[in-house]
């Protein structure tokens, strides 16, 4: 399967004056061939033009069957150009499927070079329709280079030829062979269950199949030869008949984009939990944020076990530790828990028709891992645990202040119950949010709030945030239209709990919008005439401005936030509001965007390093690590910091963040320690 003689002169498609692959018998050769790492052969080696020694080592890999790969690919090659020419200028059918086993077989010798893979399978891809029947090409599910495969071009538009729709392994396939195509890294980091549910939601959208119709253009086989010697078309028919060429068709890879983003949406949780957790595949937490559809694919005993032990919680009463809810979702608890950990618990939950109170997304803080917390039943499975109504959250608020009030004397009164009992059934909810408010009260009962940390920290807030603290604790007062005795002497030990004067109390409570006079006891009879009745007089002393109270209640999401920054100490979870993304990195708020910025400038960093650096920007160390790892995860689908002696700084993210700001002009310095 060599050419031997004189070369012949190349035609004018060549860069050289002879044929590359011909063996001159003329030409000297070294006595033995010591080159195998190919240093001295060119890119484009021809036999006339490589050194004696390398012609030697060239006969030595030939003679020794021509499967030695620690030989440099470039004396394969130079085999190689022999077999694409025979194939395509000499054209002999009786050798074209022993010219195509043979390059199959090279091909296989350097699986994870670059260049074989490439020109290689260029050859392979046209060359084998001389061998292959229609019925015999299978679709495929990774990109081979930057154009449509010819064999996948040539498979598909044979089968629109013949009026046939597509099934969704051919439009997959077309998706992912594409070079326009988006795929996201969930539809590489989870590559079975993409398919698996691409599969699905074609099959739901297109029962028969996909129509496409057929373009007027025909199919053309364009090869260029590898040794740069020559070029060629074919033109492949199916029964003798051109095939249409659906390289310029857009409509069908549109909708097979359409299909890819929703299922890469659906998969992005379990792909960023892959991401942090590379060996996690298999897991209780890997295997619950799986879409529902794709569980009987994908079975998992754990998740049984896990749902058995859930349910008997529930049956309990609800509460458990949190590190224990941890440990049966990780397999083990560390001393701290993370908001990443406890939202990544209450997702895998709520995909088992399980819910966890509080919701690290709405709590006023986190539960300590000795902490109880609620799983309670949702009724049904639920995908989308973080989408909740405007009423969720602002009941949520009402109910926390609630509680807040009814803790403030260090117990709880049975009528404070019945009363936040009461306020939670009468929100205006669907089923599965009243479920999860109900749970969300029991925790608010069961874990007292801490008096001292409200006091220390509403130092640090301003007049208006206190203003609203008021509102929002008055409109808890309010909420059952009755203000009982022991409702206002637990506000008064709240306001001075919180450092307000306790007399305001009774001006806020007559601000509000429960009527202070009379109530009616029984319906008016006529009587005797008498003395008419006055007009109550209005309540004087100092009040809330009614105005500025309206203003501030219908901001739900300002009260919410106010209540993270106070309450919530330990961690700032609360995320990154939409007027904080005018900083230095787009999503960070100014103060974690400098942080960002000096943490990429070195590759690691001490505790305590870390700890006085937050301290410069103003920024607690825990809560700062949490927000700048979940920015990292939303922009580049990986942790910034992996806690590791310290912190270890994402050599990748580094470099990103580096060439965003030099891009808009502005220098990062990156060191190595």
């Amino acid at each position: 399967m060599i050419y031997v003689g004189t070369p012949p002169l190349l035609n004018t498609y060549g860069y050289r004056d002879k044929c590359r692959a011909y063996i001159d018998p003329s030409l000297s050769i070294a006595r033995s061939g010591i080159d195998k790492a190919g240093d001295g052969m060119p890119y484009w080696p021809g036999y006339s033009d490589i050194s004696p020694q390398c012609r030697a080592t060239y006969l030595e890999w030939l003679a020794s069957g021509r499967s030695n790969a620690s030989y440099n690919p470039g004396y394969m090659f130079l085999y190689f150009y022999g077999l694409e020419r025979r194939f395509f200028v000499d054209q002999p059918n009786e050798d074209a499927k022993d010219i195509i086993k043979e390059v199959r077989r090279l091909q296989s010798l350097y699986p994870d070079n670059h260049s074989v893979g490439r020109y290689l399978g260029e050859f392979l891809d046209i060359a084998m329709l001389a061998e292959t029947d229609l019925n015999s090409i299978e679709p495929v599910f990774e990109r081979q280079s930057w154009e449509l495969p010819f064999s996948l071009k040539y498979a598909i538009g044979a089968r629109i030829d013949k009026g046939k729709n597509l099934t969704a392994d051919w439009l997959l396939s077309w998706l992912i062979c594409h070079p326009e195509s988006n795929l996201r890294t969930s539809a590489t980091r989870c590559r079975d269950e993409f398919i698996a549910l691409f599969r699905m939601k074609f099959e739901q959208r297109f029962p028969d199949g996909l129509k496409v119709n057929k373009p007027r253009k025909k199919l053309t086989a364009s090869y260029r030869a590898a040794s740069s010697e020559f070029q060629g078309t074919t033109n492949p028919t199916v029964n003798g008949k051109p095939v249409p060429d659906i390289s310029g068709l857009r409509k069908p890879i549109e909708i097979a984009q359409e299909l890819a983003d929703e299922v890469m949406n659906d998969l992005d949780k379990l792909s960023r939990f892959l991401g942090r957790n590379p060996d996690g595949r298999g897991s209780v937490q890997a295997h619950a944020l799986l879409p529902s559809q794709l569980w009987q694919s994908f079975p998992s005993e754990e998740i049984d076990r896990l749902k058995s032990w859930a349910s008997d919680v529930v049956d309990q009463g609800g509460l458990v530790p949190l590190e224990e809810v941890i440990r049966r979702m990780e397999g083990e608890s560390n001393e701290k828990i993370r908001k990443r950990q406890m939202t990544g618990a209450a997702d895998a939950l709520a995909r088992l028709g399980f819910g966890l109170a509080p919701d690290p997304r709405f709590a006023l803080r986190s539960p300590k891992p000795e902490e109880p917390v609620v799983l309670f039943s949702l009724g049904e499975p639920i995908e989308k645990l973080e989408e909740v109504s405007d009423s969720y959250r602002s009941a949520l608020v009402e109910l926390a202040l609630g509680s807040f009030v009814a803790h403030a004397d260090g117990r709880i009164a049975e009528p404070e119950r019945k009363a936040l009992e009461e306020q939670a059934s009468a929100a205006s909810l669907g089923d599965h949010e009243r479920r999860r408010l109900r749970a969300n009260l029991e925790w608010f009962l069961a874990v007292p709030p801490d008096m001292t940390l409200l006091r220390r920290k509403l130092k640090e807030v301003d007049q208006d945030s206190q203003t609203a603290m008021r509102v929002a604790l008055v409109s808890a007062a309010h909420a059952d239209g009755i203000i009982h005795s022991d409702e206002v002497a637990s506000i008064e030990k709240l306001y001075k709990a919180l450092g307000l004067d306790p007399t305001l109390a009774y001006s806020d409570l007559h601000a509000g919008e429960v009527a202070d006079g009379p109530r009616t006891v029984r319906p008016f009879q006529p009587g005797r005439p008498g003395e008419a009745i006055p007009e109550p007089e209005k309540a004087s002393g100092a009040k809330l401005d009614a105005s500025r109270i309206a203003a501030i209640r219908s901001d739900t999401e300002r009260v919410a936030s106010l209540l993270g920054q106070i309450f919530n100490v330990e961690e700032e979870e609360n995320g990154v509001s939409a007027s904080d993304n005018q900083g230095l990195l787009a999503g960070l708020d100014p103060k974690h965007g400098a942080l960002v910025l000096e943490l990429v400038g070195r590759e690691h960093w001490s505790e305590a390093e870390f700890e006085r650096l937050c301290v410069t920007h103003g920024l607690m160390a825990s809560g700062a690590l949490e927000v700048v790892n979940e920015w990292a995860f939303e922009t580049y689908d990986d942790a910034l910091l992996d806690e590791y002696d310290g912190y270890e700084v994402s050599p990748d993210i580094a470099e990103a963040v580096k060439d965003n700001m030099e891009a808009e002009g502005r220098d990062v310095k990156i060191e190595t320690t």
